[in-house]
């Protein structure tokens, strides 16, 4: 995992004036007098942009080094990007496109063997060409350019000027001296990387694996001219440290690094104008402005350059702002509107940024995988490119990758069958657990019936009921539905009738779980974790301490609780079983009973049952034995696990693989793969496939199939994770709420017909889209003279 966010970097030192503490004021109107702050790409065209705008404006940029002393070589623009420039500088656009080195390949080498996927697109040019490009446009446009020379503090600059664009990067001296309120975090990865070149050209964007004795290294590689490419070297800080790179000169790294992939460099050598390793370091503001100080660029946020994003996002920044104070009648209104229309955008882009880093980071996780498939999970691992659209830039490769995966001629990779034990699921999509709060007396009525028949219906592989508790005292709210009586075991009986009689080839599951110290609360749309206002029952935990400070204080559980809850357990799942389930799930996440004893935050205990990590674990696994021991030996089991707490001092992503392990050892045949819920002051880290990542790791590390769960919403998403390895199974629970035939829409849009997507047979006459009005006109077809 990447080190804690970590207050901002030293930045370069500027005289700071005795009236520091003044808000600078938002001057009225628009901007007449600008200072910039930073010559790279997006303080120079923030410039271009805003002299353009109103040649009358005054505006000046102080760069502290040479116009062409700069980072980096190449620079990776996108056609999203460059449209933006040819509409908002014509110029500027002409004279990039005359530069621009484009290409449609990627490459991915790795242990002699090379993956080619086209239709990519790429146009890349020189840094310093860009700058040039830049500074030539600023001359003629009347920007004053101040070169060799430190800006004055911005106090100073945001009272003598009506605007301060702070484009000073990613060691942000505006930055730091407004770090109260810009609220930066700045978070190092594990990562050491070179900027280097080469003196010829790439025919393809090149990713180039070197296993070596220390580990594992990769190669970027990309053109920016007809003789030249740039090359960056990056690999973990251990391998680094192992290979010696630490204690040598930068002139003998470089040369180092061409020894390592002297086959992608033809045996060329590699040079570099200023040779440095470095970590990258994520940066990310609360705020982007203050008063009339506003951040752009790096200064503002920064994305791994393995997605190729920094100067993009940039010059993505300054045309949004240059529009923003257009738009806007005051510099105030300009500066809010050009965060709220730029923070939503950036954030996206950081978190496909942070996984393509993480992926780099743990490659080694996937040396594993068969070439093709590492390749196409490479191509994948930012989930910017899915499965759906690399099939439309390389339907050669993509198919070609589904071959070997297994897939039968025009068959998704969802719609593949997967075997657990004794059951085999016909497609790789599941109904997540959802708890519906709708029992009475714990007995599930209609409700349950109509809720998880329809979704059987529906066409998924797995259908899960929600959490069914295994005592009247272990429910979360009045309306948990439970297997404690024999009562509850008819109700659920007449559930599973239903699905074996009327889909047969759907499986439906049971999670089975005891709410722990969350237990006793109202139901979720009434009051979420709040306690009830009468009819309190009490809660027992791991430890005496409360989820939420208006929450009941648990009782710690005795070594004769304990048991009595284990034989619970193992009750609930003998009736299980007798009602017909396929497939039981223990719960052992979002902070119930099992996973208050897992996590270090929740566990206190000092007896057999706490403290080490193997004390820890030693309640749920005594519960998982007991279970498995009536559970029908033919019938698999899966355990849902939280593979991070999303707080200090919790679960780590060490601890959660050895979780894996331990379940898997005593005969679990899947984990499923959940985070969180375990604390209330968790900070979780939402986003598409959030929590992916987690069972990824367990996937490869545990050696154990794996259920991925967590904002997966579209079956390109499920596509995509299934080919790539990073999961076995997918469950979706919204989605299923949406629309519960989910599965055979997707069938459906796809043009799938087949085993994996069975449309029941009084609904097959719905198995096709239904038609909607025309809207197209008539095309005109004869020219006639007059």
């Amino acid at each position: 995992m990447p080190t804690p966010a970590v207050p901002a970097p030293k930045a370069p030192a500027i005289a700071r004036p005795a009236a520091a503490d003044m808000r600078p004021p938002h001057p009225a109107g628009r901007p007449r007098r600008i200072a910039v702050i930073g010559g790279g790409p997006g303080g120079l065209y923030a410039a271009v942009l805003l002299k353009r705008l109103d040649p009358a404006r005054e505006v000046t940029v102080w760069e502290r080094n040479a116009p062409d002393e700069t980072f980096g070589f190449g620079v990776v623009l996108s056609d999203e990007t460059l449209g933006g420039i040819e509409h908002a500088d014509p110029a500027v656009h002409e004279a990039l496109r005359r530069d621009f080195v484009s290409w449609d390949d990627i490459d991915i080498v790795r242990r002699g063997t090379t993956h080619r996927s086209g239709g990519h697109g790429f146009s890349a040019l020189g840094r310093r060409r860009l700058l040039q490009i830049l500074h030539d446009r600023c001359r003629s446009l009347g920007v004053r350019i101040d070169f060799r020379t430190e800006a004055p503090h911005p106090d100073v600059l945001a009272a003598e000027y009506d605007l301060v664009i702070a484009a000073d990067g990613v060691h942000s001296a505006t930055r730091a001296a407004y770090a109260r309120v810009f609220g930066p975090q700045v978070t190092e990865h594990r990562c050491r990387y070179i900027w280097l070149a080469a003196d010829f050209p790439f025919d393809a964007f090149r990713f180039e694996i070197a296993e070596t004795e220390h580990g594992v290294m990769q190669l970027h590689g990309y053109p920016y001219a007809a003789d030249a490419s740039t090359v960056i070297v990056e690999m973990r800080e251990e391998v680094w440290r192992a290979a010696g790179f630490g204690d040598i000169s930068p002139r003998e790294s470089v040369e180092r690094c061409a020894k390592v992939f002297a086959d992608a460099l033809r045996g060329r050598p590699l040079r570099s104008h200023n040779p440095a390793w470095t970590s990258f370091r994520t940066v990310v503001n609360d705020r982007w402005s203050h008063g009339n100080v506003v951040l752009l660029g790096d200064a503002a946020h920064t994305a791994h350059f393995s997605i190729g994003s920094g100067t993009k996002l940039a010059v993505e920044d300054a045309l949004a702002l240059a529009a923003c104070l257009e738009e806007q009648p005051d510099v105030g209104s300009a500066l809010a509107a050009y965060e709220e229309e730029r923070k939503p955008v950036v954030a996206s882009t950081q978190r496909a940024a942070r996984a393509s880093l993480e992926w780099f980071e743990d490659l080694e996780l996937y040396l594993g995988q068969s070439p093709r498939q590492f390749a196409f999970n490479l191509l994948t691992r930012s989930r910017r490119v899915t499965h759906d659209n690399l099939r439309l830039r390389d339907a050669h490769f993509t198919e070609a990758v589904e071959r070997e995966f297994g897939c039968p001629p025009g068959t998704p990779p969802m719609f593949t069958p997967f075997r657990l034990r004794g059951l085999t699921l016909r497609n790789r999509v599941v109904v997540s657990p959802m708890d519906m709060y709708s029992a009475t007396d714990g007995v599930p009525g209609d409700f349950h019936l109509v809720h998880l028949g329809a979704r059987a219906l529906g066409g998924a592989g797995l259908v899960m009921t929600e959490m069914v508790c295994v005592s009247e005292e272990g429910r979360i709210t009045p309306g948990c539905a439970g297997l404690y009586t024999g009562r509850q075991a008819e109700a659920w009986r007449r559930v599973t009738d239903f699905v074996h009689r009327q889909v047969p080839g759907t499986a439906i599951g049971v999670q089975l779980g005891h709410s722990g110290r969350k237990g006793s609360t109202k139901l979720m749309w009434e009051g979420m974790d709040e306690p009830l206002d009468t009819g309190n029952w009490p809660v027992v935990a791991a430890s005496p301490l409360p989820y939420t400070p208006d929450s009941q204080i648990p009782r710690r559980l005795s070594r004769a609780q304990l048991t009595d809850i284990r034989e619970q357990f193992a009750a609930a799942a003998w009736r299980a079983a007798r009602a017909g389930f396929d497939l039981l799930e223990l719960h052992c996440a979002h902070g119930y009973l099992l996973s208050g004893f897992l996590s270090p935050l929740t566990n206190l205990r000092t007896d057999a049952y706490g403290g080490s990590f193997e004390r820890r674990l030693r309640f749920p696994l005594e519960v998982f034995d007991a279970v498995r021991a009536v559970w029908p030996a033919e019938r698999p089991m899966t355990v849902r696990i939280s593979a991070t707490d999303w707080a200090e001092g919790g679960t780590s992503a060490e601890e959660a693989v050895g979780i894996a392990r331990a379940f898997a050892a005593h005969g679990a045949d899947a984990i499923d793969v959940s985070t969180g819920q375990v604390v209330a002051e968790e900070r979780p880290e939402f986003g598409r496939s959030y929590q992916t990542p987690f069972a990824d790791r367990i996937r490869h590390e545990a050696r154990v199939p794996v259920i991925a769960v967590g904002a997966i919403s579209s079956w390109d998403d499920v596509n995509s994770l299934i080919l790539a390895g990073r999961t076995d199974l997918c469950a979706l629970a919204r989605p299923h709420l949406y629309d519960p035939h989910w599965t055979l829409h997707a069938a459906v849009e796809q043009d799938y017909t087949g085993p994996g997507a069975v449309w029941p047979a009084p609904y097959r006459a719905g198995s096709r889209r239904p038609r909607t009005g025309r809207t197209d006109a008539p095309r005109p077809r004869l020219t006639l003279g007059g």
